[in-house]
């Protein structure tokens, strides 16, 4: 046996696939490039993989007989672990600001948070855009439905409606994306806001 393939035994239990020797079947099913595919004894198994220089790597425990692959062992570790770096990498985080309303929200509150709509939306934030309703207040819910509707025509141009105006409660909820396309914005050093003053209450 060569001196990797006894390096990549000693990877077995840390890497959780059964390498030459390690294989406990009588029989296997054996793949990889320039071979000869088919069911063979564990022996002649590992012979062909010895010649070939490489390891018989156990990819498919579960199946019956297992399914065996002639491969370098520690440059298919290196593919699995980068292509794993590079999903972690390309995965967004998706992250959700909400913008609380009142159901009489006036101007200068409305682009108040228009306006911190538009940074959250700028930095790839969804925004979850709801009125609440105090109270008797609930009697107005046909403008808390228009002035989310106004809500989203104003944000157009960066964003898209992900779901419609509904009510839960005393709470009537939009929800509101980034558009396809839109590059998030690179954030600049800038004071901190307090979390209350896009969500606080209309008066």
């Amino acid at each position: 046996m060569n001196d990797n393939k006894k390096h990549s035994s000693n990877h077995n239990s840390r890497d959780q696939h059964r390498i030459n020797e390690a294989i406990t079947a009588r029989e296997v099913r054996l793949t990889g490039d320039n071979v000869n595919q088919g069911i063979y004894p564990i022996q002649e198994a590992l012979r062909i993989a010895d010649r070939a220089g490489l390891d018989l790597v156990e990819i498919a425990a579960e199946a019956n007989p297992p399914v065996c692959r002639v491969i370098d062992y520690q440059k298919f570790i290196y593919q699995k672990k980068k292509k794993l770096k590079e999903q972690k990498s390309n995965s967004v985080k998706v992250v959700i600001k909400e913008i609380r309303f009142g159901p009489q929200t006036d101007d200068h509150d409305y682009n108040f948070k228009l306006k911190h709509a538009r940074s959250f939306i700028g930095e790839g934030s969804k925004v979850k855009a709801y009125v609440f309703f105090r109270g008797r207040s609930i009697l107005f819910k046909d403008q808390g439905e228009v002035l989310l509707l106004r809500f989203a025509t104003d944000l157009e141009d960066i964003a898209t409606v992900e779901s419609m105006p509904s009510l839960e409660g005393k709470r009537m909820f939009m929800m509101l994306a980034p558009k396809k396309g839109t590059a998030p914005k690179k954030q600049q050093p800038k004071p901190q806001v307090e979390a209350q003053a896009a969500d606080s209450d209309s008066k």
